[in-house]
């Protein structure tokens, strides 16, 4: 799969403008595959050639503007789209995808201790490929609105509140404009521990098998995530951005934890199964604050290329260091 170069993504940003996304995906083709169909609106500035990425099992039909393009024009997970007029259009992909078992794309995942099954998105950096057609570059942003086919017995999380309508259909409300990485949904028979705050509905969730040691320590995690969201307003003036806060402790994660707006994801070793020393626990604290300080800054205010990685990421570092001292009882953090 070639990296996409800044000069393309740079030229691709000036000729066009993504507006919104039309996502559903269905999780009850098995094992090994899901379905993926996606819906992208955009709009040329004038008129030239670009092209959308997708990384399918196979990618069965495509449309723009109505008329069908030929899927095997494929090449390398990227779609060409020539000759496009100036205005609005739209991008239509149909495809079926593979689950990924590591820890990239939608990564699903089979609880040995009972047989559940979840799965989970890790985008970052450049796997939104893997689960729906995107125009994927950080500052293509436009607004997402997913909807999910789950086995009836699961929950649907994702970037805003999910609701349950027929049984295993689940829509998650439209996110404001965010980055394609950002996008996130899990899914599966969650334990969840919620609440609210600030007018607000959070979760903290894992897998079941899981659930003593969650409940356990909810209460704590609970405080310090009110805690931080609290000092965050105190110092930030742009108030929280998105509808909700869930946290996903999910199995097998590659990374430690992803900013997800509206739903971090966690390593599940995050819950832990014995004692730990208070060190430990002020570890997992300074890492809620650290993706909590992305919600602004990388996920309401991004950046523009991968170049400026470093300052996103060292940022949050910092402010997960300073917000847990000021806002917790963790005062020695620095």
């Amino acid at each position: 799969m070639p990296a996409l170069q800044r000069d393309e993504a740079q030229n691709r940003a000036r000729l066009i403008d993504v507006h919104r996304y039309e996502v559903d995906l269905d999780f009850t083709r098995g094992p090994d595959h899901f379905g993926s169909r996606t819906v992208i609106h955009f709009t040329a500035r004038t008129a030239g050639d670009t092209f959308a990425e997708i990384k399918p099992a196979e990618l069965h039909r495509v449309t723009l503007d109505g008329a069908p393009l030929d899927p095997a024009a494929l090449a390398d997970n990227r779609l060409p789209l020539t000759g496009l007029a100036p205005g609005t259009h739209e991008l239509r992909l149909d495809a079926t995808m593979r689950y990924s078992r590591t820890g990239e794309g939608m990564h699903r995942f089979t609880d040995p201790a009972d047989g559940e099954t979840y799965v989970y998105t890790q985008l970052f950096m450049e796997d939104v490929q893997r689960v729906f057609g995107a125009f994927d570059q950080p500052d293509l942003k436009a607004t997402f609105t997913l909807t999910v086919t789950a086995p009836d017995d699961w929950t649907v999380l994702g970037n805003g509140i999910a609701t349950r309508g027929a049984p295993g259909r689940w829509t998650l409300a439209t996110t404001p404009l965010i980055s394609t990485y950002l996008v996130a949904v899990a899914a599966g028979p969650w334990h969840s521990v919620r609440t609210e705050h600030a007018g607000l509905p959070f979760g903290i969730h894992c897998r079941r098998s899981l659930a003593p040691h969650l409940d356990t320590d909810a209460d704590e995690i609970h405080d310090i995530t009110r805690r931080c969201f609290d000092r965050y307003h105190q110092m930030f003036d742009e108030p929280y951005p998105f509808d909700s806060y869930d946290q996903a402790f999910v199995p097998e994660f590659n990374a430690g934890a992803m900013e997800n707006p509206g739903l971090v994801t966690f390593r599940d070793e995050f819950i832990y199964r014995s004692a730990v020393t208070d060190t430990e626990r002020q570890t997992r604290g300074m890492v809620i604050a650290h993706e909590m300080a992305h919600m602004w800054f990388g996920d309401l205010v991004t950046l523009r290329w991968w170049d400026d990685i470093w300052l996103n990421e060292s940022f949050a570092e910092y402010m997960g260091f300073q917000v847990l001292a000021e806002a917790t009882r963790f005062t020695e953090t620095w």
